[in-house]
């Protein structure tokens, strides 16, 4: 979890984001213990309330959860969790506005495929 802070959203969001990458990095495992409030907050140089606002935010999720007087950790299929999630917002967010935009073109679906698979051939 190295990743530095932008201005671009929320720190506490991005402090969540950093935590949800390293779950899916397998850097953080199932049942692991992941960094304190305050050790989140002494190496980003932030408000120990801001790290705990997105730690928060997981474990409202059940990504993570709490053994009392030790720690956070990572929840039992909180990667798939996170997947799932993250399939969801990929869809809305890119899918159907590729589709909508596909359609406002008068683009078939063969015809979208096809253009998917020339573009894999050009990688």
């Amino acid at each position: 979890m190295h990743e530095i802070l932008s201005q671009e959203k929320s720190i506490y969001l991005q402090i969540s984001e950093m935590l949800e990458n390293d779950i899916l990095r397998d850097v953080l495992l199932a049942d692991e213990k992941v960094p304190s409030t305050n050790e989140l907050a002494k190496f980003y140089k932030i408000n120990p309330a801001t790290a705990a606002k997105g730690i928060n935010l997981l474990v409202e999720e059940g990504i993570l959860y709490k053994k009392r007087g030790i720690g956070m950790f990572v929840a039992q299929g909180a990667k798939e969790s996170i997947k799932k999630k993250r399939k969801e917002v990929f869809y809305e967010n890119y899918i159907k506005v590729l589709l909508n935009e596909a359609a406002s073109l008068g683009i078939a679906e063969d015809e979208l495929i096809e253009m998917i698979q020339k573009s894999k051939m050009q990688k």
